[in-house]
């Protein structure tokens, strides 16, 4: 069982981004495009999405992760706003500006809680470097509103001392894997156990999401591998999930650039039930 600490990346909105910049997955070019998905991992906050300054995603709801999306390579200028506010006027909630997409690149964009509950942009870059036959990529990120975790498989540690908005992936037999969360350190389970289901040649990434307040839940997501995986800047983050699967670990590598841009995470313009 091979263990990698991994980097960030990630998200992408589908049909309307393919309308503000012409990218259909049809057309999708992996020379000059990249792969993008986009995980709301906020609980209780529904958003709309702009990209460099046009609505593309409406009513953006909690939980939710896009399609992927083949996007012409370039800089992006990401903002986050309440779903009822008047075409992006007022503060963003979230923003990251002038992220760069590089070429070949597939990567999700995740819009959570950090571990003292403020909301955050983090971008990932996901691994879709080759899987030995019979094996599949299992990565954790963690992105909840909660301390460092450890990841248990059949009882057993695979993953220790996993802080918010970081990850890290393991490589293990295809297959349905038992695990669970529990806080680092103890044997308090935060999440599951719950069964995951491990794609062969696969990475399979769950994001352990959610606070204390709204629950903790797993949104789980399948990446094609087999092809060599993007350089990028390292750096970046995770994130902790929780949806119906249980989280391990995965291998990323940040966007370039992804160190230059900002992203400014603010608090609610409403209190948080």
């Amino acid at each position: 069982m091979n263990k990698t600490r991994p980097i960030a990346l990630t998200a992408g909105a589908a049909g309307a981004f393919a309308l503000l910049f012409g990218a259909t997955p049809a057309l999708a070019d992996s020379h000059t495009n990249a792969t993008l998905s986009v995980l709301h991992a906020v609980p209780e906050l529904p958003v709309d999405v702009y990209a460099n300054g046009e609505r593309l995603i409406d009513d953006f709801q909690p939980g939710t992760l896009t399609d992927p999306l083949s996007l012409p390579a370039g800089a992006y200028d990401l903002a986050l706003f309440p779903a009822d506010a008047a075409d992006g006027s007022g503060e963003p909630l979230l923003s990251a500006m002038g992220v760069e997409l590089p070429a070949g690149a597939d990567a999700t964009v995740a819009a959570h809680l950090t571990e003292a509950g403020e909301p955050a942009l983090t971008p990932f870059v996901n691994d879709t470097s080759e899987v030995a036959a019979g094996e599949g990529r299992l990565t954790v990120r963690h992105v909840a509103a909660a301390p460092a975790v450890d990841v248990r498989a059949g009882g057993e540690v695979v993953i220790d001392g996993l802080t918010n908005p970081n990850e890290e992936s393991l490589t293990v037999p295809a297959g349905t894997v038992s695990a669970d969360v529990v806080l680092a350190g103890t044997d308090t389970v935060a999440i599951g156990p719950a069964d995951l289901s491990l794609t062969e040649g696969a990475t399979t990434i769950v994001y352990a999401w959610g606070s204390g307040d709204a629950g903790y839940e797993l949104a789980t997501q399948t990446v094609q591998a087999g092809a060599s995986a993007p350089t990028g800047v390292p750096g970046g983050s995770a994130g902790l999930a929780a949806d119906e699967g249980m989280p391990a670990p995965l291998v990323g590598l940040t966007l370039a650039g992804l160190a230059g841009a900002a992203f400014a995470g603010r608090k609610y313009a409403t209190s948080r039930v």
